[in-house]
């Protein structure tokens, strides 16, 4: 199985679009390739590539739908509450309308579309994920700070990398701790991971509910 972790920016910001490619073997995940700068069509075509190859599984850190009439869908509001529940802040978790979320919807849905709507040679699934709540549900209390303050903090991301590996995600570069995009693409591809391999379980899952909310949410 190939997990492909995606951070996902606005339509024309493809210098901050992320995509990390795992191997899951032996239960671990072995780093293949980190990928920025993505276009929607190199990332289509790095996901045609990789099903050539394997499975894949793909974890989006972006809306993948949006609620008919706008504001939060069930899972944004169910996730919140879950995340609260460990310590973090609501306000990572806007909802897909929200004037600074909208455009990046927009991607998200319409790349998650043309990616099922390309000819594979392996099965190719998503799942919609929260990156920040994939780390802050697998720290231990004493951990949270690092959650909260990763994005804002390189001595923080240098510290999750061995953190990923306890995650039994294995040859990170050091190089990903430099961009936030970059450990938000790991974080993406660990969910994700958890969600597509029968053997894992995610730390929470929303279910998908078509034809307007056609993929899990999970973290």
């Amino acid at each position: 199985m190939r997990v492909v972790g995606i951070d996902l920016s606005g339509p024309k910001n493809h210098r901050d679009t992320v995509l990390m490619v795992f191997e899951a073997a032996d239960s671990q995940l072995r780093f293949i390739k980190c990928r920025n700068h993505m276009s929607d069509e190199e990332i289509l075509k790095e996901i045609a590539d990789q099903s050539q190859l394997d499975e894949v599984v793909i974890g989006i850190d972006a809306p993948l739908s949006y609620e008919d009439g706008g504001g939060d869908r069930e899972s944004d509001r169910a996730l919140r509450k879950f995340i609260v529940e460990l310590g973090m802040k609501p306000g990572s978790i806007m909802a897909p309308t929200f004037n600074r979320m909208v455009y990046l919807t927009l991607r998200g849905i319409r790349l998650s579309r043309e990616i099922e709507r390309q000819a594979s040679s392996n099965p190719v699934s998503i799942v919609e994920v929260h990156p920040g709540a994939v780390i802050g549900s697998r720290l231990s209390s004493i951990e949270m700070n690092d959650v909260l303050t990763y994005k804002q903090d390189l001595q923080v991301r240098k510290a999750l990398l061995p953190w990923f590996e306890q995650q039994q995600l294995i040859g990170i570069p050091d190089t990903a701790a430099e961009q936030t995009h970059a450990i938000d693409a790991c974080a993406a591809a660990l969910g994700a991971w958890h969600w597509g391999d029968h053997t894992c379980t995610p730390k929470w899952r929303y279910a998908a509910k078509p034809p307007l909310h056609p993929y899990d949410f999970c973290c």
